[in-house]
């Protein structure tokens, strides 16, 4: 019996589409990290990205749980001298919605240049328009 490893150039890419309104950013994270990476997939090798395109819509309406919403705090440095940077969740989600959604599915994937490829199939816009109508997109189902 031998194992099956799949070839980069045999992989078969889908389209989803993800509605965010009103659901959990982690939920939501996982479920797109899953899809991105192909975990689901039988082909499913863990050192090829075998994963899919993932469009994700609304992302501005995004909500969490509890009071994370106020205390959930995004930091970052620029490495110069008092380069320290701070913004909590709800600044964030009026400035940058599409940032807070790329970060929550960054972090659920391998830190590796897999991963830096596998993020280049994330697409997040932050109102219910999206340019890749000509792809025609399945619906992901993410539940709650």
């Amino acid at each position: 019996m031998k194992t099956f490893m799949e070839r980069p150039q045999d992989v078969k890419r889908k389209w989803y589409i993800v509605d965010a309104t009103d659901q959990v950013l982690g939920r939501l994270a996982t479920k797109v990290a899953d899809t991105l990476r192909g975990k689901k997939k039988v082909n499913f090798t863990p050192n090829v990205d075998t994963g899919d395109f993932v469009i994700v819509i609304n992302a501005e309406k995004i909500r969490l749980t509890g009071k994370k919403a106020d205390k959930k705090v995004y930091q970052s440095h620029s490495f110069y001298p008092g380069g320290f940077f701070e913004e909590n969740f709800k600044a964030m989600i009026q400035r940058n919605p599409e940032k807070v959604v790329k970060l929550a599915v960054k972090g659920m994937v391998p830190k590796s240049r897999l991963g830096n490829k596998i993020m280049t199939k994330l697409r997040v816009y932050k109102g219910d328009k999206h340019p890749h109508t000509e792809v025609k997109p399945e619906i992901l189902k993410v539940n709650l």
